[in-house]
């Protein structure tokens, strides 16, 4: 248990508390105050003291707010890590997108590293933040107006152990398909105004072509109208059991310039325990049937997927470098409140995860390969990240857009956040459609309204 005066403080410092399996029995409490420029606070943890102090400026009351919450991260994080006798990769920083603080950095002091250093952050994980900007070079962009499009199709053919979407197999929501594609052909007909500098589309899911032919091409040609300036253009495929020459025709057809082939693992035994019904042999026939097509392909794996091996992880990472997609993104493996394998477990040990995140980037740089995106998420196996690889020139601009938040996403479908970036307040204001498939179709034209306010229009 964690007692702070300020609910949103304490919510910040559990994330911390989190990172030290066995922390949450200590019965920590917390206070703190500032006069702006000297930061003050005392843990109390088991009835013994622990104060502490920093000297910052604080310009406003955003600022200061932001600042607390700094110290006392920092402050916490450094009493367990000594109670504990353990460093973590990333230190303090429980954020989902580190890269954020080192732009912010660079632009308030022109450089980072000594400010990831003080907060703990490894070696290590500095040189990969890094890279990380270096890889995001030509492609990041802070621009009025930039915009990007997502497609949601919440569907899919089985649910996977790890997966906390609202997807559901295909055959409980077939149901809601019909509906389903009205609904987005009528927010894309709607969202056509109010795109400005439209940067990519990315089609996502769920597993889109789970979709029948003739459903897909349906969302294809919604979109087609909008996307009159060939920018790139990603379909999550996903799953090789949905892939078809003709889904991949289609695809062809409409300029889709990038796909995506989520194999998790190549591994039989662990495709079999997350809940896959193909085998890693059928991944390797989707990059084959793919390629004649002339996409660039994103490539998914998971490291600490349910009993998976450190040598398992390595044949993973050999076979995807083997492949040679474009893209190899390397995610932990994180318990997410709705998938199945939250429910079965409480925490997730690190186990052999530091070395599967090691022998990955060891071996994608060795192949050619630059992270260009990296983001993190609550309950990670090892706090360790996510990160996204490319060839030379490669960089999948939507991802870099999304993570960095550089740009507005307008985005269409059940479960889809669609977000306006405000540069000049310095704030980004968000939409989120309902999750459940029967509730976002029954708000569908409130929906459309409030992206319509959103992104500048009261009407049309």
């Amino acid at each position: 248990m964690l007692s702070c005066a300020s609910e949103w403080l304490a919510c910040e410092l559990m994330d911390v508390v989190r990172l030290f399996p066995g922390a949450e029995t200590l019965g920590i409490s917390h206070a703190c105050e500032t006069d702006g420029t000297r930061f003050a606070g005392v843990f109390c943890i088991g009835g013994e003291n622990f104060p502490y102090s920093f000297e910052d400026i604080a310009r406003n009351e955003t600022e200061k707010k932001s600042l607390v919450k700094r110290y006392a991260k920092l402050a916490l994080y450094n009493i367990l890590s000594e109670k504990y006798h353990k460093k973590l990769p990333w230190g303090s920083l429980t954020g989902i997108r580190p890269t954020r603080l080192a732009y912010a950095s660079l632009e308030k002091t022109g450089e980072f590293e000594n400010f990831f250093s003080a907060l703990g952050v490894s070696k290590e994980n500095i040189a990969l933040t890094a890279r990380v900007l270096e890889g995001q070079r030509g492609v990041y962009e802070r621009k009025e107006g930039n915009c990007d499009l997502f497609v949601s199709l919440p569907f899919c053919p089985t649910k996977c152990v790890y997966c906390s979407f609202i997807t559901a197999p295909i055959a409980a929501t077939r149901k809601f398909m019909p509906a389903y594609l009205s609904a987005l052909e009528r927010e894309l007909e709607a969202a056509k105004p109010l795109l400005k500098n439209l940067r990519s589309v990315y089609i996502g899911g769920g597993t889109p072509f789970v979709l029948e032919a003739e459903e897909l091409e349906r969302v294809f040609q919604a979109i087609a109208p909008l996307r009159e300036n060939g920018c790139e253009y990603t379909v999550e495929a996903g799953r090789p059991d949905v892939f078809t020459e003709e889904k991949l025709g289609l695809c062809k057809k409409y300029g889709v310039t990038r796909i995506c082939i989520n194999a998790q693992s190549f591994s039989d035994r662990t495709l079999a325990a997350i809940g896959r019904k193909h085998s890693a042999q059928d991944v390797v026939r989707a990059f084959e049937m793919a390629r004649p097509y002339g996409f660039d392909i994103n490539c998914d794996l998971i490291a600490g997927l349910t009993g998976e091996t450190i040598a398992e992880f390595e044949n993973s990472v050999d076979t995807a470098v083997a492949l040679s997609p474009e893209n190899i993104t390397v995610h932990t493996l994180c318990l997410k409140k709705g998938a199945k394998l939250k429910e079965e477990t409480a925490t997730l040990s690190e186990g052999g995860m530091s070395a599967m995140i090691a022998y990955s980037r060891e071996k994608l740089t060795a192949a050619g390969y630059a992270p260009y995106y990296l983001y993190r998420q609550k309950y990670m196996a090892g706090a360790h990240e996510n990160t996204g690889y490319a060839k030379p020139g490669k960089a999948c601009v939507y991802n870099v857009d999304v993570m960095e938040e550089s740009a507005d996403n307008l985005a269409v479908g059940a479960n889809a956040i669609s977000k306006r970036v405000f540069y000049s307040e310095g704030r980004i204001e968000r939409l989120a459609s309902p999750k459940d498939l029967p509730t976002y179709l029954s708000k569908l034209d409130k929906i459309i309204e409030g992206k319509k306010k959103l992104f500048g229009f009261a009407s049309f």
